[in-house]
């Protein structure tokens, strides 16, 4: 906060008093307990008439209606604006915001804070299509990045040099966001965690969770979703060993450990008969 600060930032003593004297508040936290924590605890009961309340966070799309509803009742406006873009979107202001809302809240939280953070701000429908947007795309991002890593390391234990291989993948169909710049393979692509000890970037357990709001929601509305199940089950396992903190295309690492496992356990076998 004193680097805030420093460069002209005026620090808060608390939740209350930036709810008491702010005219558009954001917030961006990890799950939906912890949004309606602190809307219902804090920015609700004491904001003031008028005031923008933005949120950030991937959470429940009905928790996002529910709390629009209940800011309504008090006489403040509120935009769901999930984002997509990692850590580098950030660093960079270039993410992309899906937004759900009132017309004219989500020009003036267009205006007001999404265009000084992201390049691009996607009006997606009433509140909590924001949230709809984003659990669809991380849905396809978590399954993806699970193919990939299952294809490079396959391509690998084959004897293939991973760069060249993801090299003939971008140029053919299999080619992807993942492949083109997030690759899960060390050293692929130098940016991506993954050539940084899968530091930085989207945590497993953070993936694990949206895959787990998507697979919620879709029991609602009764849609199947075997991959996106799978895929959540497979981040789950991750966090039990020791990777929930690690960016998710740690699953790479992940996949490594458990051949590993395997090849032992067939050595083992082999001895022994």
């Amino acid at each position: 906060m004193s680097s805030l600060e420093a460069k002209g930032a005026r620090v808060a003593a608390s939740g209350e008093e930036v709810a008491r004297q702010a005219h558009v508040i954001m917030t961006m936290l990890p799950a939906t307990q912890h949004v309606q924590a602190v809307f219902g605890d804090i920015i609700i009961p004491h904001a003031r008439n008028g005031t923008l309340l933005i949120d950030g966070s991937t959470i429940d799309p009905t928790a996002s209606k529910a709390l629009a509803a209940r800011a309504k009742t008090m006489g403040l406006d509120m935009v769901d604006a999930p984002v997509s873009g990692g850590v580098g979107g950030a660093e960079a202001g270039t993410l992309t915001f899906m937004v759900g809302g009132d017309v004219q809240c989500v020009k003036k939280a267009e205006r007001s804070m999404l265009r000084h953070m992201g390049k691009k701000v996607v009006h997606c429908g009433p509140v909590g299509t924001g949230a709809i947007a984003k659990i669809c795309n991380n849905l396809i991002l978590g399954i993806n990045m699970v193919g990939v890593a299952e294809a490079m390391r396959l391509g690998v234990a084959l004897g293939m040099d991973p760069h060249i291989l993801n090299g003939v993948v971008n140029a053919s169909s299999g080619r992807s966001w993942v492949t083109e710049t997030y690759n899960p393979c060390p050293t692929v692509v130098p940016s991506a965690p993954s050539s940084h000890d899968y530091q930085g970037g989207f945590a497993s357990k953070l993936m694990q969770k949206d895959l787990g709001i998507a697979g919620d929601a879709a029991k609602v509305v009764g849609v199947p979703l075997p991959l996106g199940a799978a895929a959540q089950q497979l981040y789950a396992l991750m966090q039990v060993n020791g990777l929930g903190n690690k960016d998710f295309s740690s699953v790479y690492r992940f996949l490594e450990g458990a051949r590993g496992s395997d090849s032992s356990k067939n050595e083992t076998r082999g001895e022994r008969e």
